[in-house]
């Protein structure tokens, strides 16, 4: 046969289009740069570092505030960004799992998951107009991010088999019935609790950053009246304030995440082992944090423990509950 005739069928496709594929890549790129971003405000955290454009923005940076309050300003600051960092990762992974599983087979649910968490999570951006601080870094990846996964979600549209479509309904019953009197029905209803917990929360940080920045158990760990954080910077209260309502944006985009996957899909191996690993990260980056900086006031915590427990549970409910064969 002539090498010539029996080339690549895929001889006329365009590039880009070759690149993109079906759109999965491209949600599978959000979710890696999710983790990605995560992971760097992590890093961030532990070198007790400013990002340049806050050092801009306030005219200081983290040395110089942290002369003040006993450090306490800045370490408060940084009990928002590593929170915020583990939320990023917890979707991260959620997403990845989404575009490898569901997704790939079609199953129109998973796009409309995609679909109301990047609502949630990119819309949350817009939060900023509460508090009057645009974070010029945030915005950049944001508008660099947002095209990518509008793509995404154009493409992967014709991967969905569902006929007819029922659109954002395909999210209104349950992959199954709830059979409370089951290991696995009991395991499932505490973990749409607890995302319905992290939906909850999510809103009510976004609101506060929003508004009054600060919830009373914060100005008491600081030290410090909102306005006297006030007379150390102008600036300073909005850039607390941003990072209080990204958190919560975040963690509400997460709740909306986990409530809907876990009220959809069939539990596999691969499904529990990535709400074990966004459990893990979320968690251990939001409590974790609070013990690493001394803000231990009970009241504070306790929702945040409140969720490990019934999360906890939930996933010890649902361990090898999974059908085999």
């Amino acid at each position: 046969m002539n090498r010539e005739s029996s080339s690549d069928d895929r001889s006329g496709e365009n590039l880009l289009t070759a690149l993109i594929g079906d759109g999965r890549s491209l949600l599978s790129l959000t979710g890696l740069a999710l983790i990605l971003s995560g992971g760097f405000m992590l890093f961030l955290s532990a070198t007790g570092t400013f990002l340049p454009h806050d050092i801009d923005y306030l005219k200081m940076n983290a040395a110089d505030l942290c002369g003040l309050a006993q450090c306490r300003i800045v370490h408060f600051m940084f009990h928002d960004r590593v929170s915020f960092g583990g939320v990023l990762i917890a979707i991260g992974t959620l997403y990845l799992w989404l575009v490898e599983f569901p997704l790939r087979r079609g199953e129109e649910w998973a796009w409309w998951v995609f679909a109301a968490s990047g609502a949630t999570g990119f819309a949350s951006f817009l939060s900023y107009l509460g508090y009057g601080y645009l974070d010029t870094w945030h915005g950049t990846a944001t508008l660099a991010l947002f095209p990518l996964f509008l793509l995404g979600m154009w493409r992967t549209r014709r991967l969905l088999i569902a006929e007819p479509r029922l659109g954002w309904r395909s999210l209104r019953s349950p992959s199954r019935p709830f059979e409370l009197r089951t290991r696995a029905g009991i395991g499932r209803a505490l973990l749409l609790f607890s995302g319905l917990g992290m939906t909850l929360a999510g809103s009510v940080i976004t609101a506060v950053g929003m508004t009054t920045v600060f919830v009373p158990e914060d100005l008491v760990y600081m030290g410090l009246t909102a306005a006297q954080i006030g007379e150390i910077s102008s600036r300073l209260l909005p850039l607390i304030a941003h990072d209080r309502a990204g958190f919560g944006g975040g963690l509400l985009s997460c709740g909306v995440t986990v409530f809907l996957i876990v009220w959809k899909a069939p539990l596999t191996r691969a499904l529990w082992q990535a709400l074990l690993l966004s459990g893990i990260a979320g968690f251990a980056c939001a409590i974790g944090i609070h013990y690493r900086i001394g803000y231990l006031i009970f009241t504070h915590l306790a929702p945040a423990w409140a969720g490990v427990v019934l999360y906890t549970a939930g996933m010890v409910f649902l361990w090898r509950r999974w059908p085999r064969g």
